[in-house]
Protein backbone atom coordinates (compact mmCIF):
# COMPACT_ATOMS: atom_id res chain seq x y z
CA UNK A 1 0.00 0.00 0.00
CA UNK A 2 1.26 3.49 -0.96
CA UNK A 3 1.15 5.96 1.76
CA UNK A 4 3.06 9.19 2.05
CA UNK A 5 3.48 11.46 5.70
CA UNK A 6 4.07 14.37 6.14
CA UNK A 7 5.66 15.61 9.57
CA UNK A 8 7.60 18.35 10.87
CA UNK A 9 4.77 21.12 11.01
CA UNK A 10 4.39 23.67 13.64
CA UNK A 11 4.06 27.37 15.49
CA UNK A 12 6.87 28.98 14.03
CA UNK A 13 7.72 33.01 15.10
CA UNK A 14 8.02 35.14 11.84
CA UNK A 15 11.59 34.74 10.01
CA UNK A 16 11.99 31.34 11.54
CA UNK A 17 11.93 28.17 9.76
CA UNK A 18 10.86 24.89 9.78
CA UNK A 19 11.91 21.69 7.96
CA UNK A 20 8.93 19.07 6.62
CA UNK A 21 9.26 15.49 5.59
CA UNK A 22 7.38 13.76 3.47
CA UNK A 23 8.66 10.38 4.04
CA UNK A 24 7.01 7.47 1.86
CA UNK A 25 5.96 3.49 1.78
CA UNK A 26 5.12 1.26 -0.80
CA UNK A 27 6.79 3.38 -3.51
CA UNK A 28 10.13 4.56 -4.55
CA UNK A 29 10.69 8.07 -4.56
CA UNK A 30 13.87 7.53 -6.35
CA UNK A 31 11.42 7.34 -9.54
CA UNK A 32 8.79 9.91 -8.34
CA UNK A 33 8.38 13.55 -8.63
CA UNK A 34 6.95 15.05 -5.23
CA UNK A 35 5.18 18.19 -5.17
CA UNK A 36 4.26 20.34 -1.50
CA UNK A 37 1.20 21.68 -1.76
CA UNK A 38 -0.41 24.19 0.64
CA UNK A 39 -3.84 25.21 1.62
CA UNK A 40 -4.80 27.81 3.71
CA UNK A 41 -8.21 28.48 5.39
CA UNK A 42 -10.62 30.15 2.50
CA UNK A 43 -7.85 29.68 0.61
CA UNK A 44 -7.61 27.55 -3.15
CA UNK A 45 -4.90 24.64 -2.58
CA UNK A 46 -1.29 26.33 -4.09
CA UNK A 47 1.45 24.03 -4.94
CA UNK A 48 4.38 25.99 -3.99
CA UNK A 49 7.13 23.66 -5.23
CA UNK A 50 8.24 20.14 -6.49
CA UNK A 51 11.35 17.57 -6.82
CA UNK A 52 11.77 15.52 -9.90
CA UNK A 53 12.78 12.28 -10.28
CA UNK A 54 16.71 11.79 -9.34
CA UNK A 55 17.34 10.92 -12.58
CA UNK A 56 16.12 14.45 -13.37
CA UNK A 57 16.65 16.24 -10.69
CA UNK A 58 15.25 19.67 -11.76
CA UNK A 59 13.43 21.34 -8.96
CA UNK A 60 10.57 23.85 -9.26
CA UNK A 61 9.40 26.70 -6.70
CA UNK A 62 6.30 29.35 -6.82
CA UNK A 63 7.54 33.05 -7.11
CA UNK A 64 5.77 33.29 -3.33
CA UNK A 65 8.45 30.94 -1.42
CA UNK A 66 11.37 31.47 -4.28
CA UNK A 67 14.75 31.69 -2.48
CA UNK A 68 13.06 30.90 1.29
CA UNK A 69 12.34 27.52 0.65
CA UNK A 70 14.63 24.20 -0.71
CA UNK A 71 13.19 21.35 -1.54
CA UNK A 72 15.60 18.37 -1.34
CA UNK A 73 15.63 14.40 -1.17
CA UNK A 74 16.98 11.68 1.02
CA UNK A 75 17.14 8.33 -1.14
CA UNK A 76 18.30 5.99 1.93
CA UNK A 77 15.71 7.34 3.27
CA UNK A 78 12.99 7.37 1.12
CA UNK A 79 12.01 11.05 2.14
CA UNK A 80 11.53 14.24 0.21
CA UNK A 81 11.87 17.79 2.70
CA UNK A 82 11.19 20.96 2.47
CA UNK A 83 13.62 23.39 4.47
CA UNK A 84 11.18 26.78 4.87
CA UNK A 85 13.53 29.68 6.28
CA UNK A 86 12.12 33.15 6.60
CA UNK A 87 8.70 32.08 7.30
CA UNK A 88 6.12 35.23 7.20
CA UNK A 89 2.48 35.16 8.53
CA UNK A 90 1.05 34.30 5.10
CA UNK A 91 2.87 30.83 4.84
CA UNK A 92 0.31 29.58 7.56
CA UNK A 93 -1.54 27.11 6.01
CA UNK A 94 -2.04 23.32 6.04
CA UNK A 95 1.25 21.89 4.11
CA UNK A 96 0.84 18.27 1.97
CA UNK A 97 3.40 16.61 -0.13
CA UNK A 98 2.34 14.18 -3.29
CA UNK A 99 3.42 11.91 -5.19
CA UNK A 100 3.52 12.21 -9.27
CA UNK A 101 5.60 11.33 -12.73
CA UNK A 102 6.70 14.62 -12.94
CA UNK A 103 6.69 17.89 -11.78
CA UNK A 104 4.13 19.57 -14.04
CA UNK A 105 3.62 23.00 -13.83
CA UNK A 106 0.62 25.58 -14.92
CA UNK A 107 0.66 29.70 -14.58
CA UNK A 108 3.53 29.30 -12.47
CA UNK A 109 2.73 26.68 -10.12
CA UNK A 110 2.59 23.00 -9.26
CA UNK A 111 -0.35 20.77 -10.04
CA UNK A 112 -1.31 17.65 -10.07
CA UNK A 113 -3.33 14.75 -11.08
CA UNK A 114 -2.26 12.31 -8.82
CA UNK A 115 -4.28 10.48 -5.73
CA UNK A 116 -1.34 10.09 -3.98
CA UNK A 117 -1.45 12.47 -0.56
CA UNK A 118 -0.25 12.59 2.56
CA UNK A 119 -2.53 13.77 5.30
CA UNK A 120 -0.90 17.15 5.21
CA UNK A 121 0.95 18.55 8.72
CA UNK A 122 -0.17 22.32 10.01
CA UNK A 123 2.70 25.38 9.58
CA UNK A 124 1.51 28.85 11.61
CA UNK A 125 3.36 31.74 11.53
CA UNK A 126 1.98 33.53 14.63
CA UNK A 127 4.44 36.00 16.75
Amino acid sequence: QVQLVESGGGLVQPGGSLRLSCAASGLDLDYSAIGWFRQAPGKEREGISCIATSRDGSTFYANSVKGRFTISRDNAKNTVYLQMNSLKPEDTAVYYCAADALCRLRRGLVVTTSDIWGQGTQVTVSS
